[in-house]
């Protein structure tokens, strides 16, 4: 994977959203669109090395694909949000341990761990959203490991005290039951599976891109007792026939994929690569496995970037809906 690529792509991302939508409390309050719009500068375009001091004007809006240490110290008592965006492999999930913490809780000090990403007020993955995906400290360092249930976890931090700061350790760690994908330019071959629990898994790619189904089965193959399966086929417009185990294949302006544009909903069992790619046209490229429990649910597809000569022949351009 070209990471420089990540980078121009990530910048190109947090430009197009703005970046007023953090969730440390009262950031809207202090931050207008002038201000956000003067971060994207900040973003930080390569890969990290495995230890660095991060700098507070270059690395405020910093994304990463590393592990090691990172560490931060305020250089002012300016209440400044910034933020450490983590992305690994689609089969890795994210741990971060604090080394040390010193951050006043006194004018607004925080730093927030977020399990996923957050953006512009939207959470990434949505459909799984509780309180525990955030740990908010001051003060006292989070003792134990955070880790991720995906690739890509979040710090947000505001340090409105000179001098103070923290340390953070990196770590990718092996997902044996990846769920939930995000990539970033990242043409391959990707499996979703429900491991026949109920629930929803989701690949986001983070561009448009081509997507063509390898293999397909969903609403067919049940949990128990089921030595021969027949193949239907692929079937189209699954949720409006009622079913409830299927694939939407779409986009989306934004992280939260439940407000996904959807193209098509396919269910079926089919060994066969589909015939055609469906081209998506969005900002983001969505694919989203709804299962309810019954079924053990699988989809193989395989991404690549949409060509810009086929994006005004695209099969879905998201937002021409609200024209």
């Amino acid at each position: 994977m070209n990471m420089r690529f990540i980078f121009y792509v990530v910048a190109f991302v947090f430009a197009w959203n703005g970046s007023n939508g953090l969730m440390l409390p009262g950031w809207r309050a202090q931050h207008g669109p002038a201000q956000a719009m003067s971060w994207f500068s900040r973003v930080r375009r390569y890969p990290l090395p495995s230890h660095r001091i991060i700098d507070p004007i270059e690395d405020c809006f910093l994304v990463t694909s590393e592990e090691g240490e990172l560490f931060f110290k305020s250089p002012s008592d300016e209440p400044i949000v910034c933020g450490i965006y983590m992305i690994a492999d689609p089969d890795k999930r994210i741990q971060v341990i604090f080394n040390y913490l010193d951050v006043p809780c006194e004018n607004g000090g925080l730093v927030a761990w977020v399990d996923g990403w957050e953006l512009n007020g939207q959470v990434w993955p949505a459909d799984a959203w509780d309180d525990d995906r955030v740990v908010e400290s001051c003060d006292k360092r989070p003792q134990r490991k955070l880790v991720s249930k995906q690739n890509a976890a979040l710090v947000q931090y505001r340090v409105p005290a000179r001098g103070k700061g923290f340390a953070i350790t990196i770590r990718h760690i092996r997902n044996p039951r990846p769920c939930n994908l995000m990539l970033f330019g990242s043409d391959g071959v990707y499996t979703l599976r429900n491991h026949g629990e109920t629930g929803n898994c989701s690949v986001l790619a983070v561009s448009p891109a081509t997507v063509r189904v390898l293999d397909l089965d969903v609403g067919q193959t049940v949990k128990r007792n089921s030595l021969l399966e027949v193949e239907t086929g692929t079937i189209h417009h699954c949720t409006k026939r009622g079913l409830h185990d299927y694939v939407d294949i779409g986009g989306a302006s934004g992280l939260d994929h439940t407000k996904m544009e959807v193209y098509d909903s396919l269910c079926g069992l089919d060994s066969n690569e589909a015939r055609r790619s469906m081209y998506i046209a969005c900002e983001d490229t969505v694919v989203r496995l709804v299962s309810s429990g019954r079924y053990q649910n699988s989809v193989t597809l395989a991404f690549s970037a949409l060509p810009l000569e086929n994006i005004e022949h695209a099969d879905l351009i998201c937002g021409m809906n609200d024209i």
